[in-house]
């Protein structure tokens, strides 16, 4: 079996006022319900940590269920969208100074959505909208280590020493930073270099503060990958949905981060709290 959750004594019958198990995965888009059927009969879902093997199980919205290891959401009003925001965007609900801002995507959907963390108005990529605020807390929370990766072309020749430099540690007027990984990936010109830069921090505008540290001021900035979303194709100003395998992924990551207490303890650290009150990803 993938799943080595325990199983449910036999008989358990969970809330009495749910959906059958069964209904409520087909409903989720996970397969039809006879395969879900089969899916429970083989012990591959879990149910708040417990292996199901009986399909007569029933289920509320708030209960929480993963097929082979990986979560999925049964609640069918949260959203997962992926904008590539372009440069000159805001991320902002509601720009004080009147610059354009996520409205413009936000207000196509009738139901209230936020972005996750934030890129400045000078960075374009890969934004996650949701309605999910459990989600979004730690997905945009430093402290619970989800990784971005941002291509920045940059000003100067990098050599490997620099990006040693950049793994190893730099000393920033707010403390010491590491990035989690860099390498250079391009050389387009004698005097611009294009580097890889993979980060777990949130502190303000770091990757553009960390390269021009080393010399290398950035030129341009984009967000290429989120925790396991990658932006792909999506063109520039383009929005899409997540599909079911991006969303299983994500909230495997938030339930294990939840159930994790160390990291949960030290998701106030003064020094990184504001992680989503300001152009904290890039």
């Amino acid at each position: 079996m993938n799943d080595h959750s325990p199983t449910e004594n036999a008989g358990t019958t969970g809330n009495p006022e749910g959906e059958r198990l069964q209904k409520v995965m087909a409903a989720a888009g996970v397969a039809s319900r006879r395969v879900c059927e089969d899916l429970i009969a083989a012990g591959r879902v879990a149910v708040n940590g417990l292996r199901v093997e009986e399909p007569g199980r029933r289920v509320l919205p708030t209960d929480l269920v993963s097929v082979d290891g990986k979560a999925i959401q049964l609640d069918t009003t949260k959203l997962y969208i992926m904008l590539n925001k372009p440069v000159g965007i805001v991320s902002s609900l509601n720009d004080d100074r009147g610059r354009p801002d996520l409205r413009r995507y936000t207000s196509m959907f009738h139901e209230r959505l936020f972005n996750v963390g934030r890129l400045d108005a000078e960075t374009s990529g890969l934004l996650l909208l949701t309605n999910d605020g459990e989600l979004a807390h730690v997905l945009a929370h430093p402290s619970f280590g989800v990784l971005k990766t941002y291509i920045a072309k940059v000003e100067g020749v990098v050599n490997q020493h620099t990006v040693n430099k950049l793994v190893g540690g730099i000393e920033l007027e707010d403390g010491l930073i590491e990035a989690d990984k860099a390498r250079i990936i391009g050389t387009p010109s004698n005097d611009e270099t294009v580097v890889e830069v993979t980060l777990h921090s949130g502190r303000n505008r770091i990757v553009r503060r960390m390269l021009e540290e080393v010399g290398h001021p950035v030129i341009d900035l984009v967000r290429r990958q989120f925790g396991p979303l990658h932006l792909g194709s999506l063109a520039p100003d383009a929005m899409r949905d997540l599909t079911k395998e991006e969303v299983g992924e994500l909230l495997t990551i938030a339930r294990g981060a939840k159930g994790d207490s160390a990291r949960t303890a030290d998701r106030d650290d003064a020094s990184e709290r504001d992680a989503g009150e300001d152009d904290t990803d890039d």
